[in-house]
């Protein structure tokens, strides 16, 4: 066939409709995975575990607070799991019959005030490291970080016997002194990520104009890396809030105690547990620390992302 001859045969098939599509018959009693079953499969079901895994031991603490001791220990007669008759008796003795909120108050100075010191170490410390660019400052990071995976058991030993020599055995002080050394290293490792993810072009154009280190570091990269601070402080707040070993090892006199040591320590009397009065302190003392994070979830959220995606 000559190429003027096939000319219009190919128009033709060009212009003729496309063949009818078909489509195999679908199984009879197969899921459409796009339909409610593949939500309830792929969404809800892990949702609803998460939430139940997360919410049950604050379910526990609340209803065993509430319970009275006659429900507490007969679980013949009443259901574990939910509470009967309930009375604020073991809140009431914990509030008014014990120095819990001394130990609230003194738990609260101590976070916040080692808190303030590691974060303001931090913030110099990673901003050395990522931005003076200075000879070994990879290795100083580096080192900065493997000091936080050094175990809180094996340097309270020597932090023990410098809070003796200074002084401040039994008092908040030695707490405030202390909580640093492993606040410090993982809150730097931390800000030198989020450092890195902004533009140094801003802070060589603020050296242009004639500013110098500190203005850089308050005008320009403070202010940039407010999510990168805000998760530093809520680190560093939740784990002096909840810190056991150096508390236990550093402070005697009850008044002077933190919650997590005090809870455990003041309300069992020999091979007595007061379970009412136990829970409703850990539930008390976890309040403040759920109020911190639901105020700054998402920038806690952010600048982990900026710490890590380098």
């Amino acid at each position: 066939m000559t190429e003027a001859a096939a000319r219009p045969v190919a128009r033709a098939l060009d212009d003729a409709p496309p063949p009818p599509q078909t489509f195999a018959p679908e199984r009879q009693g197969a899921i459409n995975w796009d339909s409610l079953p593949r939500r309830i499969v792929t969404i809800y079901t892990p949702l609803i575990c998460f939430v139940i895994v997360l919410l049950f031991p604050f379910y526990w603490m609340t209803i065993t607070a509430l319970k009275p001791n006659h429900e507490l220990y007969n679980f013949r007669d009443h259901n574990p799991f939910w509470v009967t008759s309930p009375t604020l008796e073991n809140i009431n003795r914990l509030l008014f019959q014990t120095d819990y909120p001394t130990w609230l108050m003194t738990t609260m100075t101590v976070a916040v005030v080692a808190t303030f010191i590691s974060v303001f170490a931090s913030v110099l410390a990673a901003y050395a490291i990522q931005r003076l660019r200075f000879k070994g400052s990879q290795w100083v990071g580096l080192s900065i970080y493997l000091a936080y995976l050094v175990p809180p058991s094996i340097l309270f030993i020597p932090l023990a016997t410098m809070v003796f020599q200074l002084g401040l055995f039994d008092s908040p002080m030695a707490l405030i002194l202390t909580y640093p050394t492993f606040l410090i290293p993982f809150c730097t490792w931390l800000l030198i990520g989020y450092f890195k993810s902004i533009p140094y072009e801003l802070e060589e154009c603020a050296l242009i104009d004639g500013a110098s280190r500190l203005q850089i570091l308050w005008k320009i990269t403070l202010p940039l890396a407010v999510p990168g601070l805000i998760s530093a402080g809520i680190f560093a707040f939740t784990l002096s809030w909840n810190e056991f070993i150096y508390a236990l090892a550093f402070i005697q006199s009850a008044e002077n105690k933190t919650v997590p040591v005090a809870v455990l320590t003041q309300l069992v009397e020999g091979d007595v547990y007061h379970w009412g009065s136990l829970m409703a302190g850990a539930l008390l003392g976890s309040i403040p620390v759920a109020i911190f994070y639901s105020f700054f979830v998402e920038y806690y959220v952010s600048s982990l992302t900026g710490a890590v995606k380098e």
